[in-house]
């Protein structure tokens, strides 16, 4: 397959409720060869407030944000022109499962599209971020990277490019990132072959299961406070919720666990470190050969017969499989309680909500191929009530002269309550956004960063017409 290796540029941290501004994406074969490349940069969404930090770091003017012509949901359609033409491909980012993923799935949801594009069709996912710390703890050689204050291998990409004679003079920049991406890419193919071919055969949850089923015992990793940390395990039961694969950390002893009580089994499974750990099927986790764990203490000094009784002791005890699955299931539940609890907006219900039915579906179609003059009647017919919504976003957002006079009031009061809270919201308000810029202020002037003071005032000035807009409303 090819690999499609994509970054986005953003309005701030949150994919629920900050807006991609640039995309950066280059298609190259198995060979690294490049075979298409797409770039598109769009405006600002009326009634999104930017984090002035966020536009820092991608260098983004307000200025570039008024002069676009591209709006986001043009370049919305553009991006998913293009990334269809490439399907069937592997879509790879750097962080792009916990970043540049979640933006993708969430704003395709609210422009009612598909949400799931680089799992379905033939297509897969991978993330050159992980890849490149699993690579690193088996082959400590294969690539040079800065150390934190406690002695750990620090992963930021503009500062391992250029270590490694990668140019990247143009960091934060879509397209720069996406090229930085492949060359660190093209070390792990080179330099640490046998993780490149591993993680290439865990890009979907399908193949993870078929992996972590039909092995006895293998070797994973996981990676918190900063290392990587790896563990050879075996396949106990999946997540009754999840569906993630649960698996034994077989240098504990199972022996140990197997005559222990629901309630005690119950506290043993919450204690650190843990006893079970999952196996995140669907965020391309690297599944190694177990003899790579005996290279690791816990591990090296049982051996691999020992650990392979573990795993058949294990594999055989249906009893504490079903033990561990009612436990999981019984914490889920009550995780799920909770937080149905919580008041839950159209934008933050992509997972919670539920799939678009087959209707829905096919309204979604008839929406982007219709006029916009007939859009409004077409987004009438959606059965579920977040698409009807993000249908009237749309056309507020795109053409707003279409709108009944007491529509467009709505939806811009609604938005005017939103960005002008003084309240602490989980999305950005213009209150927050003058809050950053006047802790930015100071460390620039302390700095005697003229030029980034001028940014300051260039952001000010832009905060204070998207007030002005929605002060009235």
């Amino acid at each position: 397959m090819n690999y499609a290796f994509y970054d986005f540029e953003t309005t701030g941290r949150s994919g629920t409720w900050d807006q991609i501004i640039q995309v950066g994406a280059v298609l190259v074969n198995d060979n690294f060869q490049e075979l298409d490349r797409f770039e598109a940069k769009c405006g600002l969404k009326p009634g999104l407030v930017p984090e002035p930090g966020a536009l820092l770091v991608n260098k983004t003017t307000p200025d570039m944000l008024r002069k676009t012509n591209l709006s986001h949901y043009g370049l919305v359609d553009q991006m998913l022109q293009v990334f269809k033409k490439w399907t069937p491909a592997i879509f790879i980012g750097y962080n792009s499962i916990g970043f540049d993923e979640e933006f993708l799935r969430k704003t395709l949801f609210k422009t009612l599209n598909d949400p799931y594009l680089t799992q379905f069709n033939g297509n897969k996912r991978g993330d050159i971020l992980g890849l490149i710390r699993t690579a690193h703890l088996y082959y400590p050689e294969c690539i040079k990277t800065p150390t934190s204050d406690k002695g750990n291998a620090v992963f930021k990409l503009d500062e391992l490019a250029p270590m490694n004679g990668i140019e990247h003079g143009n960091a934060h920049d879509a397209i720069g990132d996406v090229l930085a991406t492949i060359g660190i890419a093209k070390i792990i193919a080179d330099k640490a072959p046998a993780v490149w071919k591993a993680s290439l055969m865990t890009t979907s949850k399908a193949e993870v299961n078929t992996i972590v089923e039909n092995e006895k015992l293998f070797c994973f990793n996981e990676y918190f406070y900063g290392k990587a940390r790896p563990y050879v395990v075996t396949f106990l039961c999946f997540h009754p919720k999840y569906n993630w694969p649960q698996c034994f950390d077989l240098k504990e002893d199972p022996q140990t666990y197997f005559e222990m009580s629901m309630e005690d089994l119950k506290a043993a499974m919450k204690k650190s470190p843990k006893i079970i750990r999952s196996v995140k099927n669907n965020k391309h986790p690297v599944i190694m050969n177990p003899k790579f764990g005996e290279n690791f203490d816990g591990y090296k000094q049982l051996g691999m017969k020992k650990l392979m009784e573990r795993a058949e002791s294990l594999r055989s005890n249906e009893e504490f499989k079903k033990k561990v699955s009612r436990i999981l299931e019984d914490e889920a539940q009550e995780k799920e309680d909770l937080d149905s609890q919580l008041d839950v907006q159209a934008e933050e219900s992509i997972y919670s909500g539920g799939f678009a039915s087959d209707g829905d579906r096919n309204t979604m179609q008839e929406f982007h191929k219709a006029d916009w003059k007939d859009r409004l009647l077409v987004a009438d017919k959606f059965k579920d009530s977040r698409f009807n919504y993000f249908a009237k976003r749309l056309i507020y957002e795109e053409n707003p002269s279409i709108l009944p006079k007491d529509m467009y009031n709505e939806i811009h009061r609604a938005i005017a309550k939103q960005i002008l809270s003084t309240n602490q919201e989980k999305w950005n308000t213009i209150p927050k956004a003058y809050s950053e810029l006047d802790t930015l202020r100071v460390k620039y002037e302390e700095e005697n960063d003229q030029e980034r003071l001028a940014m300051m005032n260039d952001l000010n000035l832009f905060l204070e017409e998207i007030e002005k807009k929605y002060q009235d409303a």
